[in-house]
């Protein structure tokens, strides 16, 4: 059987696109490795239907996290027996781009958004320099990219040449109701409504601060915040307020077929990224389907392809205007209007039989015919 490494710089626990793209490698007639890292706060990670590696690096962040790990990732390429190398992200392309070559072999490239435009290097002028050198070496040489939305396709191609292919990042059909524990297990209440923030990357200009302070002029509704991200400390310290206490209830990073649990009770899904950077200007959240999956109706920034999506299917509405003020006043129209809600809730069932992994792994199947 032919051999496909997949890797990335995260720690596997909470990435269900690159758990799907194993899976589709695997139909593809690969044996299936995937590379990641382990930190100190990992979860533990499940059994999984392909091997998995997780390196313990000395460094956990900064340029010497990335240093180490793409030399590290290439050691591991090199040394490992593979027909395929899949590398998500540009964090990891280095070490695959140059291991490919070394090894005559193809590799696939996965950009889960535009990179160099993220908020952590926008305006640090000489980090950015660095990844976009990267990017801009490799870039043009490769035969077989995918990305998560057409926007972003869109710019690639027109940067660089390429023809990219667009497979966007939505769950499978698979989740029922049947394995789901109860609110009263989860520790959510069961009087209220509720409103939910999920992921692992709640961080800056993602307007959760704004949806924290909201909170204090939002009635019957508490505010449901799973996973993590680099401003969560700065959300706990918000939430200790008076006309806070009970309203925001934070739960850790969860394994993707986990936090499922806790989506599908919410009344009311958020994605508030901002328009501050053009990787957010052009990003396609993984939790808006994750909310549409659940039944869930959302409220959003109104960024091109979030807007698109919400106005294409009609489960929910977006905003412009992130101040606590504002959001505070929709969210209780919404909960007021509960006719308006019950058919945005109506409207994910179609919406997720056409937005659907199965319908994404088939664009994803036709890349990997080598």
């Amino acid at each position: 059987m032919k051999k496909a490494i997949v890797s990335v710089t995260n720690d596997l626990v909470t990435d269900r696109r690159v758990d799907k793209s194993c899976r589709a490698l695997i139909k593809s007639s690969y044996e299936v490795s995937l590379v990641g890292r382990k930190k100190r706060d990992s979860l533990p990670l499940e059994l999984r239907d392909y091997k998995t590696h997780r390196m313990r690096l000395l460094f956990e962040k900064g340029p010497l996290f990335y240093a180490e790990y793409n030399f590290r990732l290439y050691l591991y390429l090199l040394f490992h027996k593979a027909d395929l190398l899949f590398s998500n992200d540009l964090d990891s392309l280095l070490a695959n781009y140059l291991a490919s070559k070394i090894k005559r072999i193809p590799i696939v490239y996965d950009s889960h958004e535009y990179f160099t435009e993220v908020p952590e290097l926008v305006g640090r002028e000489a980090v950015q320099r660095v990844w976009r050198s990267i990017e801009a070496f490799i870039f043009p040489k490769l035969k077989t990219v995918i990305t998560v939305s057409e926007s972003i396709a869109k710019i690639y191609s027109k940067k660089y040449g390429n023809k990219v292919k667009v497979v966007r990042n939505i769950p499978p059909t698979q989740q029922t109701a049947d394995s789901l524990k109860t609110k009263e297990e989860l520790g959510i209440p069961t009087d209220t409504k509720i409103i939910i923030l999920q992921g692992a990357g709640i961080n800056i200009h993602r307007g959760a601060e704004e949806m924290v302070d909201a909170m204090a002029n939002i009635k019957d509704a508490v505010l449901l915040i799973a996973g993590d991200g680099d401003v969560i400390d700065i959300l706990k310290e918000k939430a200790e307020k008076p006309e806070l206490k009970n309203k925001v209830l934070f739960f850790p990073k969860q394994a993707f077929d986990t936090l499922y649990n806790f989506t599908v009770y919410a009344d009311l899904g958020i994605s508030f990224n901002k328009d501050t950077n053009l990787n957010y200007r052009y990003s396609l959240p993984n939790k808006l389907f994750e909310y549409i999956h659940a039944g869930v109706p959302v409220l959003a920034s109104s960024l091109v392809e979030i807007k698109n999506i919400i106005d294409t299917y009609c489960v929910g509405m977006t905003i412009e205007d992130h101040s606590p003020e504002n959001i505070a006043q929709t969210i209780n129209g919404i909960f007021k209007n509960e006719a308006q809600l019950q058919k945005w809730k109506e409207n994910t069932k179609t919406a997720k039989e056409e937005l659907s992994w199965e319908n994404e792994e088939k664009k994803l199947l036709t890349c990997l015919r080598f």
